[in-house]
């Protein structure tokens, strides 16, 4: 998948979108990823904006059966300020769900997201 990329006033921020599939495939069946389809930017803190700094904030998520993303949570981040608005902006996105067979089913994903103040 290509990635997403957000404008803000303070920062370019890109994100890279990554499916982790926990799924076992048999070769007749056929899948497809989950699909953003409302992306919203996070936050930039003032703080961080001021300091002229990159950073990277990785947050796994399950994106359920209906495109909801649930459980968010940040897997590592460069800074610590960065983690809370990157997690609110997640739960904001939507998906087209992914799917297995023909059916729609919840997967998990992981987003790294790089915060870069121009």
């Amino acid at each position: 998948m290509r990635p997403a990329s957000f404008k803000s006033s303070h920062a370019l921020i890109f994100a890279a979108f990554v499916a982790l599939w926990a799924l076992p495939l048999r070769a007749d069946e056929k899948s497809e990823p989950p699909v953003p389809v409302r992306t919203v930017a996070p936050d930039v803190p003032s703080e961080f904006a001021r300091s002229n700094s990159t950073g990277l904030v990785t947050v796994n998520f399950l994106v359920d059966d209906k495109g909801n993303v649930q459980e968010a949570k940040v897997i590592k981040s460069t800074h610590t300020e960065l983690e809370a608005p990157a997690l609110v902006a997640i739960k904001k996105w939507r998906f087209k769900p992914a799917t297995k067979g023909g059916t729609a089913v919840a997967v998990h994903v992981t987003i790294p997201i790089k915060f870069q103040v121009e």
